[in-house]
């Protein structure tokens, strides 16, 4: 089971994604985290459907990008930058009212390489989204 992280590091978690505009306006919230993994919910509104009322599959993708960096971001002990290399999701159910739960986990932490996997769920627990996604590692300006 991975390790919890500290109450301290998921509140600086819960206000870095008050930071990103992004998040705010598709309402992305922390749901939990833990050591490379984490959960983050977003509601359905009508902002993020489609013409059907359906989840538009942008909005799920942009939840599913969001959580995988958090799981990355959960897992940091300094400060590191990374950027998001490749996004693959599989939509398996539509998604029309309550929320998107989005589970992501750090499958595994190269030197410059991070891959993860995620899965989102509807409130009733059925699967709509499995998705896999690699990170590079930026690397940081030298001090001045």
């Amino acid at each position: 089971m991975p390790e919890s992280v500290s109450d301290e590091h998921l509140e600086r978690m819960r206000t870095v994604i008050k930071t990103v505009p992004f998040a705010q306006l598709l309402g992305l919230e922390i749901v939990a985290a833990s050591h490379g993994c984490a959960t983050l919910r977003m509601e359905i509104r009508s902002e993020v459907t489609q013409n059907y009322g359906l989840l538009h599959g942008g909005a799920m993708a942009s939840l599913i990008d969001t959580a995988t960096a958090f799981a990355i971001v959960s897992q940091l002990t300094s400060p590191e930058r990374f950027t998001t290399v490749d996004l693959t999701v599989n939509y398996l159910r539509p998604i029309t009212s309550g929320s998107a739960t989005c589970e992501a986990r750090v499958v595994r932490a190269g030197k410059s390489i991070l891959t993860l996997s995620a899965k989102v769920h509807d409130d009733a627990g059925n699967l709509a989204a499995i998705a896999v996604s690699t990170y590079i590692r930026l690397k940081t300006p030298p001090a001045a």
